[in-house]
């Protein structure tokens, strides 16, 4: 399953977690870099600039 980790750019403490959240979309035509954007501003922090907040895709496994 794909999801996206979310960092907030801190220069004097280093980029900071700020959540995760999986990628549910079945169209992979609707996933733009600016759609998540989009999404993780809406959910965790309303109001920054792109240069504030950046994101890495990585994979979950469903395995235990």
């Amino acid at each position: 399953m794909k999801a996206y980790e979310f960092y907030l750019r801190d220069p004097a403490k280093g980029n900071k977690l700020v959540g995760i959240l999986p990628e549910r979309r079945k169209d992979p035509a609707r996933i733009t870099e600016k759609s998540v954007m989009n999404w993780v501003e809406k959910l965790f922090i309303d109001g920054l600039s792109d240069r504030d907040i950046f994101f890495i895709q990585v994979t979950i496994s469903s395995e235990k």
